[in-house]
């Protein structure tokens, strides 16, 4: 695949979220590019939401995986497999630092390239405190 070459993609994403004894799910299914440099992959969307955009780029390496968000809010999380990572979430009221703990990294990809799944579960902590941990599968095709 090319560098240059983004490729339109359907998303599903679910994230479960369980903190003490309640457990949450939250669905989503937008639209956006795939596109590969080198041997990362990256997955682009948007989310509209009333009070404005969030511009999501999700960025897939061999050991590592980053969510980035910009627009409404920003934040940054880091993934490594068994590995405590720093991140952020930046909002009108002040920066949180987040810390994720990752329990589950797996990718998969057909052969193709445009269709596949990531799934993640962790451990977030804000600003040191257990926050829940959190299940996400993004699932991505090619949207013909």
């Amino acid at each position: 695949m090319q560098v240059d070459t983004q490729t339109p993609i359907k998303i599903h994403l679910t994230t479960k979220v369980r903190m003490d004894n309640d457990e949450e799910t939250y669905e989503l299914t937008v639209f956006g590019r795939h596109y590969q440099k080198g041997q990362t992959i990256y997955l682009k969307y948007d989310e509209i939401q009333e009070q404005g955009t969030v511009h999501t780029v999700v960025k897939i390496t061999k050991k590592e995986a980053f969510i980035l968000r910009t627009g409404l809010l920003k934040m940054r999380l880091n993934f490594s497999l068994h590995e405590q990572k720093n991140g952020s979430h930046e909002s009108e009221l002040g920066t949180l630092f987040l810390t994720t703990d990752t329990k589950r990294l797996i990718h998969h990809e057909t052969n193709d390239g445009c269709t596949g799944r990531l799934s993640l579960a962790y451990e977030l902590a804000m600003q040191g405190t257990v926050a829940g941990y959190y299940e996400m599968d993004i699932d991505y095709e090619e949207d013909k």
